[in-house]
């Protein structure tokens, strides 16, 4: 198992999210995300905004998705 914090992967702040893939960890962030704005948390409404818009720009949301995987495998195993 790997972890990312929420801030790593683009958030507010040091939650941590751990997983065996880049893709749960991403998964685990947008679920923290969505959660945290739900509850009236307005500091990770930007980066919720920004998970929502991001494929509305392909080409960025790759830039971000393959930096994001690159970024997990670059983590040794704890």
């Amino acid at each position: 198992m790997k972890s990312m914090t929420c801030k790593q992967l683009g958030g507010p702040c040091d939650v941590a999210f751990s997983a065996a893939s880049a893709d749960e960890v991403i998964k685990a962030q947008d679920a923290h995300l969505k959660a945290a704005v739900a509850s009236g948390d307005e500091s990770h409404a930007a980066a919720l905004k920004q998970m929502k818009g991001r494929w509305k720009n392909p080409i960025a949301a790759m830039g971000w998705y393959k930096k994001a995987k690159a970024d997990f495998a670059a983590i040794s195993e704890s």
